[in-house]
């Protein structure tokens, strides 16, 4: 693309990695006036678990992904291609709608999708308000998805040409005034490919791994993580039961499981395999059972958001994700008041799981989604 007539002006949130860096490259060169913007979200100190809360902040060991090394990484590639860099502080913001949330859903007996989160407060909310309000024109990310526009003018929200990549199910929050004004400059690129175009710019992050984890729990160990930082009294030992109300034992506290768990329940040497099937907060019971039981053939979802203008008010049909990397399911999706669903399977599925996103599709293109209540 040649260089535009009046330039508009992206603001492209860099992680330090080199999805984002490639991002700062391509919209340079097709014409758009591009700043560079990282997000400090904790201090830089760390512990030997990973984590610190120093002034405030939870301190992170992951080198990759919201580090002084990663600030470092980015201000380097804004340099190279002479691109103004700036570190925004949100700490805070992180801290509350992040970890204090994830820290609070675990609590209550749910299992909480942190990217989510991240994307929908931190990159698309704050970062993208701090944007708009330093002159951007749009917000930039180095997401795996594609943003494109309809014959009627309307901002589509389709999944990334690289499938073993696409990250379009913790984007479907996006909103039409949202994805207007987002642009996602490398969905249409397959992974080696972005190494590639990164090396042939330059740029420093080209062979730079990726940060597989957590951002604010490098080590994986999200129990260490909830004895440090979460809420311990919700951490009560209490019983476990079979789906048919037998006594097999006790949990160690009802935040340290999920639905589908197997390891870790204390029930060994038993000759059929036990799987998480139920967490009650309420009665702080946990409840197994064989793995037949944890089919279900249908789901309820609140905080319910679509992508499109319309926002549909009768049943429909569509391809539904229940969890990040599972396969799409036919169901029918029947809206309902207070921004909740309905989710009907056309064939029941395993471990539905409370906190997770449920994602609504048709072929390509995200419709919308909700939390699984």
């Amino acid at each position: 693309m040649g260089v535009r007539a009046v330039a508009e002006t992206v603001v492209v949130a860099m992680s330090g990695g080199v999805d984002s860096s490639l991002a700062v490259a391509l919209l340079k060169e097709q014409g758009y006036d591009v700043v560079g913007v990282h997000m400090r979200l904790s201090s830089y100190d760390d512990d030997s678990t990973g984590l610190n809360v120093s002034a405030g902040g939870i301190g992170m060991l992951n080198k990759q992904c919201c580090s002084i090394d990663a600030a470092n990484d980015a201000r380097a590639v804004c340099a190279r291609l002479d691109v103004p860099f700036y570190v925004l502080n949100f700490e805070k913001e992180f801290q509350e709608s992040v970890i204090d949330y994830f820290a609070a859903e675990y609590a209550v007996g749910r299992t909480p999708n942190p990217c989510v989160a991240c994307n929908r407060y931190m990159k698309f909310n704050f970062l993208m308000r701090k944007a708009m309000a330093i002159g951007g024109d749009y917000l930039a990310t180095g997401h795996y998805a594609r943003v494109t526009r309809n014959a009627a003018g309307e901002a589509e929200l389709l999944k990334a040409n690289d499938p073993n990549k696409d990250q379009s199910y913790a984007l479907y929050m996006l909103d039409q005034p949202t994805l207007r004004q987002t642009m996602l400059p490398i969905g249409d690129y397959p992974k080696p490919l972005v190494r590639e175009l990164a090396a042939k710019y330059g740029l420093l992050t080209a062979n730079k791994p990726e940060s597989m984890d957590i951002c604010f729990i490098p080590s994986g160990n999200y129990r260490a993580f909830l004895d440090k930082h979460g809420d311990r009294s919700a951490v009560v030992p209490g019983p476990i039961y079979d789906t048919a109300g037998t006594l097999l034992g006790q949990h160690s506290g009802l935040p340290y499981y999920t639905v589908g768990q197997r390891r870790g329940l204390g029930l060994s040497g038993r000759a059929a395999a036990l799987f998480v099937v139920d967490i009650d907060t309420l009665s702080n019971t946990l409840t197994v059972g064989p793995e037949e039981a944890l089919y279900q053939e249908s789901l309820d979802a609140d905080a319910v958001s679509f992508t499109t203008t319309a926002t549909p008010s009768s049943p429909f049909r569509a391809s539904v994700r229940i969890r990040y990397r599972a396969p799409e399911v036919a169901a029918t999706i029947s809206p309902a008041p207070g921004d909740t669903a309905h989710v009907q399977f056309d064939v029941p599925q395993r471990a539905i799981t409370s906190g997770q996103a449920v994602v609504f599709y048709e072929g390509e293109r995200v419709l919308g989604g909700g939390t699984i209540r």
